[in-house]
């Protein structure tokens, strides 16, 4: 189903309802772009790597967003799929509300112009959207206003009032004099003749409105109503009205209401978000960190930089989500897939060992189709994304005694997988750990090199030739970090190479805890007290958290049976790791997007 602005009022429940009953969604998003050239490689931390994709999350958006909701129907064994395909746009409410500047990137536009996206109708008809903080700021000013303006019209409520602010006379500048002298008489005119009802001045300033206002109030005591509105050129102008006094207050509280009702409109898309995040619904994604970062970014509240400050904000927004990439990628599923782009996985998902769950769309929505691909419009990925989860989920069953058919989102199967966000290309922490702590390997086999800008690759292979095979993840052009495949040669390197006035090189460990040290040093001298403010307070308040119980299993304390090992471990065989480390480095751009 494609939901626009034009739409998305009215089928804003269905969505919402759809949500709640759902028993888990899928998500995806197409971008304005994916990356700010600051390139990961295969030794980033996952806070490193959060850092990176964070200032791409923070400057590209969101353009269109799939969802789709899978429910199973036990009666009839199958899973009713309703798709939804959001165009989103920040179109500002007013001129005070975010007027958002964004970045877009040469090479995502074009891919998705070559897949026949409709730019039109997300510059045209995109849903507009509050996140949590401005919608909040709008909130109270809209407030503020209304009160203001409800003291300024009071005198006409009751004539004994009078504003203070209206007290003594009105002092007009000589250079707005003539024109508000001249709205005046025109005014006076209109009141006289009884077979107008509307009188529009011409287009004005906000000073000039606010000397017209206070004019008005001044000479026309009762039977007119002052409103300010907005022509197709989007000037702006005053349009005063014939009313009683019990009309314009009937008027005032209508006006009050519609602009509540135009920002509740305003907040648009991130209701949805909101519905989401309170349902608790597990929440599944293919290659998805770019997805919730700007999901969260966008339509939440923005990336803290702190990594733990933003690990407690994405547990509080979604509780639990799953990403279909780290799945995948780990066994017991990667000896079956050899590729893990979505479009591939997929279609692998498709034949044996899988087995692919019965799923049908209802009659009155509009339904995707496996053999007629939509690839990258954002409801029909989420769709793929949904079903290649199930498939996956189910095949776990296959390792029971007796064999399951159907194995359930809630299922404890499935918690190895829960809250781990797939880090791309590194190997030795194949995920980002949401609710528990990040995996720290050793990495005794690796080192950080510094050199002359002049240093090609070929330069590092004979620096560290002795040593076999090696790998070289390029930092900039006078640092890499250089990975031995030959771990046991790890020793001999800082006895053999040493340093020299041209080069040096740091045992990983060594690096990274001077590194540390500077970074400690460096907030210690920058350090501001965040006073009154926690990542909790900042967010939906009322977002679900899980139980105890269900927090400490997440957290670790339930252990993966063995047939169901939930990383890929460091033991695994030097060939088949530098496989994959050609075919990460070869895919690199293209998984950026899957």
């Amino acid at each position: 189903m494609e939901i626009t602005r034009k739409n998305f009022k009215e089928s804003l429940p269905l969505v919402i309802d759809s949500i709640n009953a759902a028993d888990f969604v899928s998500i995806d998003g197409e971008f304005t772009g994916l990356s700010k050239g600051v390139k990961s490689h295969a030794f980033d931390t996952p806070k490193e790597r959060y850092q990176k994709l964070r200032e791409g999350a923070v400057d590209f958006l969101i353009i269109q967003f799939g969802l789709c909701t899978f429910t199973y129907n036990a009666e009839h064994d199958k899973y009713i799929v309703k798709a939804f395909n959001f165009f989103v746009f920040p179109n500002p409410l007013n001129r005070q509300a975010p007027d958002a500047r964004f970045l877009c990137q040469a090479s995502s536009i074009g891919f998705l112009a070559g897949q026949g996206f409709d730019f039109n109708k997300v510059f045209h008809e995109g849903i507009p959207y509050l996140n949590f903080l401005d919608e909040k700021k709008m909130r109270e000013n809209l407030q503020e206003r209304q009160k203001q303006n409800l003291n300024n019209s009071a005198h006409y409520y009751s004539p004994a009032y009078e504003s203070p602010a209206l007290k003594g006379p009105l002092v007009i500048p000589e250079e707005h004099r003539s024109y508000i002298e001249a709205a005046c008489n025109s005014i006076e005119k209109f009141t006289k003749d009884d077979s107008e009802k509307t009188l529009a001045l011409p287009p004005s300033n906000p000073y000039q409105r606010k000397l017209i206002y206070q004019a008005a109030r001044i000479k026309f005591r009762t039977g007119i109503q002052l409103d300010t509105q907005t022509g197709e050129n989007r000037e702006r102008f005053v349009v005063v009205s014939k009313v009683t006094d019990e009309e314009r207050k009937n008027m005032e509280n209508a006006k009050r209401d519609a602009e509540i009702e135009e920002l509740e409109d305003a907040v648009g898309f991130c209701k949805v978000i909101q519905a989401l995040s309170k349902s608790g619904k597990l929440v599944v994604g293919h290659n998805m960190t770019l997805d919730f970062l700007h999901v969260i970014h966008q339509f939440c509240n923005p990336l803290p930089e702190d990594f733990d400050e933003f690990k407690s904000l994405a547990s509080c927004v979604f509780p639990r989500i799953c990403d279909t990439k780290l799945m995948a990628s780990t066994q017991p599923f990667k000896e079956n897939i050899g590729q893990t782009d979505l479009a591939t996985m997929s279609r692998i998902l498709n034949h044996a060992p899988f087995s692919v769950p019965a799923v049908e769309f209802p009659p009155d929505m509009k339904s995707y189709s496996k053999e007629a691909e939509q690839l990258h419009e954002a409801g029909y990925d989420a769709y793929i994304t949904g079903t290649s989860f199930l498939t996956m989920a189910n095949f776990l069953g296959t390792f029971q005694n007796p064999p399951k058919r159907r194995i359930p989102p809630n299922s404890p199967f499935l918690e190895p997988f829960v809250n781990k966000l797939f880090m791309m290309l590194v190997q030795d922490i194949p995920y980002m750990h949401l609710t528990g702590p990040d995996l720290d390997p050793a990495r005794e086999h690796v080192f950080h090199v510094t050199f002359p800008s002049e240093w090609k690759s070929t330069d590092l292979m004979q620096l560290f030739g002795g040593f076999g095979h090696v790998y070289t993840a390029w930092l900039d052009d006078t640092s890499a970090f250089v990975s031995l495949s030959h771990r046991e040669n790890a020793a001999l390197v800082t006895k053999t190479i040493g340093n020299s006035d041209i080069y040096k090189v740091l045992p990983y460990k060594v690096y990274r805890e001077q590194r540390l040290q500077c970074e400690s040093h460096a907030a210690s001298r920058h350090y501001t007290p965040m006073v009154g403010r926690t990542a909790k307070s900042s967010l939906m308040t009322d977002s679900p958290r899980l139980p105890a119980k269900r927090r400490m299993q997440v957290l670790g304390a339930s252990t993966p049976s063995r047939e169901l090992p939930p990383t890929i471990h460091e033991d695994e065989e030097e060939e088949e790791r530098e496989e994959k480390k050609e075919e990460a480095d070869k895919d690199t751009e293209e998984d950026l997007g899957n």
